[in-house]
């Protein structure tokens, strides 16, 4: 296979290299951050292509945003996603471009070669290789996705001043409703998140984080 190699770590950068090479492949391209990824499949157009999430210039996820751009620029290329990290904030996006040719391996999850290469061929085959760790968060994020869209406008507007950290009052001054509305209104998001009855204290704040997609 004709391959690109996109990671930040000059060390596992090479090391890829010489590991696919030595399994018989051809490494077209191996840089370290996404705009060079993005110009190398245009310019290589590899079989497959393996990619950190987290490079350069962002170091947060331009591997995943760059994978993204190339599938769009290419529909159908074949892309692994090998990361420390499971990212899953544009996951969803990418796999919206065909979950056909897509991988997502973890690193420290990876301890066999000959495995490696075999799920690499798969995905270069056009199969979708997805660790099961990645999956389970994302069925997570979207069911808690579903819960929040289970609310009513009123109550996501009253979610949305809860998250700038405003008191019943004044939630209640903002929406021109009673305080004894705002409660009612809050007691029936716990309820529609699944927040059991407790420390209302601890519930507000696992609501709100939810809301940001920070919880659950």
């Amino acid at each position: 296979m004709r391959l690109i190699v996109a990671d930040d770590s000059a060390l596992l950068r090479d090391g890829l290299v010489l590991l696919l090479t030595e399994a018989g492949h051809q490494v077209v391209a191996a840089v370290g951050d996404g705009p060079s990824f993005v110009a190398a499949a245009a310019e290589f157009q590899p079989d497959c292509s393996i990619v950190d999430v987290r490079m350069p210039p962002s170091n947060t996820d331009e591997g995943l945003r760059a994978a993204i751009t190339v599938r769009q620029a290419t529909p159908g290329s074949r892309i692994v996603i090998l990361s420390q990290y499971v990212e899953v904030s544009y996951l969803d996006d990418l796999l919206e471009t065909g979950a056909e040719g897509i991988g997502y391996l973890l690193k420290d999850r990876v301890s066999d070669v000959a495995d490696f290469l075999s799920r690499l061929e798969d995905v270069a085959a056009g199969g979708s290789v997805i660790d099961p760790s990645v999956i389970g968060q994302l069925v997570g994020r979207r069911k808690t996705q579903q819960l929040l869209d289970d609310l009513t406008p009123r109550e996501t507007d009253v979610l949305s001043l809860m998250a700038e950290g405003r008191t019943n009052a004044s939630i209640a001054e903002a929406l021109v409703v009673s305080e004894g509305a705002v409660e009612k209104h809050i007691q029936r998001i716990f309820a529609k998140l699944n927040l059991s009855p407790g420390e209302a204290r601890h519930r507000r704040i696992t609501a709100v984080l939810t809301y940001l997609g920070l919880g659950r």
